[in-house]
């Protein structure tokens, strides 16, 4: 019997182990249910309730393994209290005063089980998890959603530079989204991400994010053509200022948009409201003054709405594909930071350029009155501060 029970015992469930000892105890005889009991460690009680449903005296549902309501009540039907503390624990809305437990604690499992315990509960972390999930409540990171204030005209602004980059490209014009990529360190600095290599053999980098004189950092100014799915990029290593930006243009037109758009007698931008590109920035305007008589282009800007710099095209078009090709490769030089964006494709056909831009950006230029009013700008009628055309000089 002890080796017919060892066989069988980590096959079977309640059910079929007190059946089980119970047809032992009956194929034994007199004693029977003391002898399986003291060979299985089965309690008497368990034994007996195996021979009353093998006599048919217990009727029992096949689907279910212990009877409706058998086993030991939850924790949460024990202690009434016990959901709601749990609840006022987790749910920031419910913290309480500075005094609430947890208040400036990290909410990790263990950390809730010892703050239900602090208000007298009997509960440890493992329950705390169970309890959680069945509230609804799972780990989540943040999230940036919130955009800052909501300009009125926010909407119908999105609709009018539609209105033109829809315009440019059907009369064959170019249409493009500009912005200056997040700043990065050049060196043996960690990037986020991962990367395959082989298993336990890490790359090393940098503890510290400590500038390297020598090696500085860039700003890499993009310029997405949004008909041609192509991007380009001047990778740059001093000030990111509108000098920069406008030049980041010109080296665009240079290289890639003067054989695609040969015909082109305007060109049509959409960037954000601030920063080197911004609505305001006098310096922005003079430079694209400059780059319009010098490529016989009239040029019209259009800025997006405050606070929805995310939804510029370039960002998630060009500069999310870029950061997806680099994560988890240090960038040493600028030569493989070149190299990684000028390496960037995806299966939509998205293709990218890159060039290395030396010249130095002073900042600081201020723009006199006098050069701002010899600007042959035109402004819209609708929101002439965020969408203007800018002329080259002796056109009407």
């Amino acid at each position: 019997m002890r080796v017919r029970y060892a066989a069988l015992d980590p096959l079977l469930d309640e059910r079929s182990r007190r059946r089980f000892a119970a047809a032992e105890a009956l194929a034994t005889g007199r004693g029977g249910v003391t002898a399986v009991s003291r060979v299985t460690g089965l309690a008497r009680s368990t034994i007996d309730r195996g021979l009353a449903e093998l006599r048919g005296a217990v009727t029992t549902d096949p689907q279910r393994v212990r009877r409706s309501g058998g086993g030991r009540k939850r924790l949460a039907a024990q202690d009434p209290t016990l959901l709601e503390d749990l609840r006022g624990l987790v749910d920031p809305a419910t913290r309480g005063g500075p005094e609430a437990p947890l208040l400036w604690t990290a909410k990790s499992l263990r950390n809730l089980a010892a703050g239900l315990q602090a208000l007298g509960h009997k509960i440890g972390h493992n329950v705390v998890g169970d309890l959680l999930r069945e509230m609804g409540y799972s780990l989540q990171a943040n999230r940036k959603t919130r955009e800052g204030s909501h300009h009125p005209d926010r909407d119908a602004q999105f609709g009018y530079i539609n209105q033109q980059v829809t315009a440019a490209l059907a009369a064959g014009q170019p249409a493009i989204s500009v912005d200056t990529k997040k700043k990065e360190l050049v060196g043996d600095f960690k990037n986020a991400g991962r990367e395959y290599r082989p298993k336990g053999q890490p790359e090393p980098v940098r503890v510290h994010d400590f500038l390297i004189p020598e090696l500085g950092r860039t700003a890499p100014y993009g310029v997405y053509d949004i008909g041609e799915n192509a991007g380009w990029v001047s990778l740059g290593i001093d000030h990111d200022t509108a000098s920069f930006a406008v030049n980041a243009i010109r080296r665009w037109w240079q290289t890639m948009g003067r054989q695609r758009y040969a015909k082109a007698t305007r060109l049509v931008i959409t960037a954000d409201g601030g920063g080197s590109n911004g609505a305001r920035v006098r310096l922005w305007k003079l430079e694209l003054q400059r780059l319009a008589d010098e490529l016989g282009l009239a040029i019209t800007v259009c800025h997006l709405p405050p606070g929805t710099s995310k939804w510029n095209k370039i960002e998630h078009r060009l500069f999310s594909f870029i950061t997806q090709n680099w994560r988890g490769k240090p960038l040493v030089s600028h030569q493989v930071i070149v190299q990684l964006i000028a390496a960037t494709t995806t299966k939509a056909g998205l293709t990218v350029r890159c060039e290395l831009d030396p010249n130095s950006y002073p900042a600081g230029i201020k723009v006199a009155d006098a050069e701002l009013a010899s600007i042959n700008l035109q402004r819209h009628d609708f929101h002439g501060d965020w969408n203007y055309t800018i002329s080259p000089r002796g056109d009407p």
